[in-house]
C-alpha cells in the first residue's frame, strides 16, 4: 500500500515582515522540486502590523491548503509572540525556527497589555531543539535589513532536502534585480548559522 507522505510548513508572523514573499518562494522551490504543493495566507486586520499566516504544504498530492490543527512539522516564525501563539498548531514531534523579533502590537505599545516574558525559554521548554535565530543580526550581516525573511528561508532550507540550486533560482526569479545580491547573501547565511 503507498501513503501519501504530505508535510506541512506554518509561517506566523505580522504584516510587512515579508512572509508573502517567503511563501512564495517557499512554494516554488517546492514546485521545482516536483512535489505538489498548495498555499494558503490569512492576513491580519491591517496590511502592516497585523498577524499574517501561511500554510505551505507539500508532498506527491495534496487537496487541501490550510493545515489542520496539531499537523504542523514545521513552524516557521518570524516573530516571537505569533511564534508561540501557533505552538498548538504543532506536531508532537514537529519543529520550529523562530525569529527573535519582538514586535509591539497596539494594544502593548498603547499600555493596555504586556508583551509576554521569556518568550525564547518559552518556546524551547514546550519544542526541545527549536533553533531562535536572530534574523536581523544575517540580514545586517547581508547589508540590507529588508532582507531578514530570505536569511530565515536559508535557515530554513536545511531542514528541507531540495537541492540548493533550486532556492537559488527561486530567489533569481522572485526577488527585485536590484535586491538580489543582498537577498542571496542573507540566505547563505542563514544556511550556515
Amino acid at each position: 500500500m503507498v501513503t501519501n507522505t504530505m508535510t506541512n510548513i506554518l509561517l506566523a508572523g505580522v504584516g510587512g515582515q515579508g512572509i508573502l514573499l517567503a511563501s512564495e518562494v517557499l512554494s516554488e522551490v517546492l514546485m521545482q522540486a516536483g512535489f505538489d504543493v498548495k498555499k494558503n495566507e490569512i492576513h491580519g486586520m491591517s496590511q502592516r502590523g497585523g498577524s499574517v499566516v501561511s500554510h505551505v504544504r507539500f508532498g506527491e498530492t495534496v487537496y487541501s491548503p490550510i493545515i489542520p490543527e496539531g499537523e504542523t512539522d514545521i513552524l516557521f516564525g518570524f516573530e516571537l509572540m505569533e511564534t508561540y501563539r501557533y505552538l498548538p498548531l504543532l506536531r508532537k514531534e514537529g519543529r520550529v525556527i523562530a525569529n527573535q523579533l519582538k514586535i509591539m502590537p497596539p494594544s502593548v505599545a498603547t499600555g493596555l497589555e504586556r508583551y509576554p516574558d521569556k518568550l525564547e525559554e518559552r518556546i524551547a521548554q514546550l519544542v526541545p531543539g527549536a533553533r531562535i535565530v536572530d534574523g536581523m543580526r544575517l540580514a545586517l550581516e547581508a547589508g540590507d535589513a529588508r532582507t531578514v525573511n530570505t536569511g530565515l528561508l536559508g535557515v530554513l532550507s536545511t531542514l528541507l532536502e531540495v537541492d540548493e540550486p533550486l532556492w537559488r533560482q527561486a530567489l533569481e526569479k522572485m526577488v527585485p534585480a536590484k535586491a538580489l545580491a543582498a537577498n542571496l547573501k542573507a540566505f547563505e547565511l542563514g544556511r550556515d548559522s
